[in-house]
């Protein structure tokens, strides 16, 4: 009797929205009310083993819907697509969907189409991690250098980054993984913290948590800025007071300045010691973050989680407009294409310090980062990856900070999956939340 392979059976989405504007969680000078939200899918099969899928596109608010649609559109790529086949080359899912000429159009590989073929390609990673019944950090750290090399889309950026440079930098990576790998299981991750740097909170407040963030084993915290310089100032300084000399403290303007101003800006806050200035200017300006990466020195210049794809990554590196790369495991395509970033990131010997925070991206980047200290860098010298403590309670396997590192996940998979009760009581707009907010205050709902 012939058996029947597993297939993808259904895409299934939500539009999942939680009220952080309430508090100004989230708040900075370009985003003063963001309601952290995520378009959520599950990829559900007929599999003996009842395994799922599961990924999502970070958003923060009226739009979401747009992000959840987008997603939809996808689905006729994945039902009845072979299950074992995805989950031993889940690059040829991601190829497959930027390849869509009409999907295309709307990017291409860029923007809401690229960040719903971002969600769909994470779940089928999720997917395939938990089928190997491993974390996907050591599903990936685990895989072969020539398997990695097959998951990467090297077009646009062979000119720099080749697959015989790809396989020689993963060859490399190999030695001494092992002994790494302990260390990570031991020790963990180093973390940063932008949990008081919200542009919305008092003084009082940012004072409180970023003392608080030092009693809990960070050494970098980050504010945000751009709003009002003289405003800056006062909390800068109040910032500083509270961590005293030996903590970094980064400042990130989320896009707000012109180059000539973000230079200008920057100066004036010298006085305060900031480790790296973030989202200076324009996500797409390469040529305008490395003029302000010359004149602000010896404050860094880091910035990624706008940037739409590769390709905008390696003209930054060519250009040599940072100092910090800064992936985002939801804004370009997947894993596949976060694998050819972190290629180009060691290629040119940029350290990459991953943007997290909002819904989900913390449980998410933390295994690209330890996939790339254990298999790639070899290394977490000038590297840390961001943590808000917000919104992680609602997922089944949450990161773990302990003295200010990230703990390495033991659970198969990629951290993604929400509890099917928040899924229930957030989804937007007539999940339980929801409606029992418009009952209460239906004037000022979002």
């Amino acid at each position: 009797m012939t058996s029947v392979s597993a297939r993808i059976t259904a895409v299934e989405t939500h539009d999942i929205r939680f009220p952080t504007s309430r508090e100004l969680d989230g708040s900075d000078a370009m985003n003063p009310d963001p309601d952290y939200s995520a378009a959520y899918v599950v990829l559900r099969t007929n599999a003996e083993d009842g395994l799922e899928g599961h990924g999502f596109a970070f958003t923060t608010g009226r739009g979401n819907d747009v992000q959840v649609a987008a997603i939809d559109a996808l689905a006729p790529h994945l039902v009845g697509r072979d299950v074992d086949a995805l989950c031993a080359d889940p690059g040829s899912l991601a190829r497959h969907l930027t390849g869509d000429s009409q999907l295309r159009w709307l990017g291409p590989e860029k923007g809401v189409m690229h960040m719903a073929v971002g969600a769909v390609v994470n779940a089928a990673w999720d997917l395939a991690a938990k089928r190997a019944h491993k974390p996907l950090w050591r599903f990936l750290a685990d895989a072969t250098p020539e398997w990695l090399v097959s998951q990467v889309d090297f077009r646009y950026i062979a000119d720099v980054l080749t697959p015989g440079d790809a396989l020689r930098l993963l060859t490399a990576g190999r030695n001494g993984s092992d002994a790494r790998r302990e260390r990570l299981l031991a020790r963990g991750y180093p973390a940063y913290t932008t949990s008081p740097g919200w542009l919305g909170y008092s003084d009082e407040k940012l004072t409180r948590l970023a003392r608080r963030a030092v009693a809990d084993g960070f050494t970098q915290i980050k504010l945000k800025v751009g709003a009002d310089l003289e405003d800056d100032i006062r909390r800068m300084r109040t910032a500083r007071s509270a961590v005293g000399p030996g903590i970094r403290i980064a400042i990130d303007a989320n896009q707000r300045w012109n180059v000539p101003e973000a230079i200008e800006w920057t100066k004036a806050l010298s006085e305060f010691d900031p480790y790296w200035i973030e989202e200076p200017t324009s996500p797409d300006d390469i040529l305008g973050h490395a003029t302000v990466r010359a004149n602000v020195t010896p404050v860094k210049v880091a910035t990624g989680e706008h940037v739409q794809n590769r390709v905008v990554f390696k003209q930054l590196l060519q250009a040599g407009a940072i100092d910090f790369l800064q992936i985002d495991a939801t804004r370009v395509g997947g894993v596949n294409e976060n694998l050819a970033i972190l290629l180009l990131a060691a290629k040119f010997g940029v350290p990459v310090c991953p943007h997290a925070g909002g819904v989900g991206l913390c449980e998410l980047v933390q295994h690209l980062s330890m996939f790339d200290y254990v298999a790639l860098s070899g290394t977490t010298e000038n590297r840390v990856i961001e943590f808000v403590d917000h919104l992680h309670e609602h997922f089944v396997t949450p990161v773990l900070i302990r003295d200010g590192h990230y703990q390495a996940p033991a659970a198969a998979g990629f951290s993604a999956e929400m509890h099917p009760g928040t899924l229930t009581a957030y989804a937007y707009p007539n999940g339980t939340f929801w409606t029992a907010d418009r009952a209460l205050t239906p004037e000022t709902s979002s």
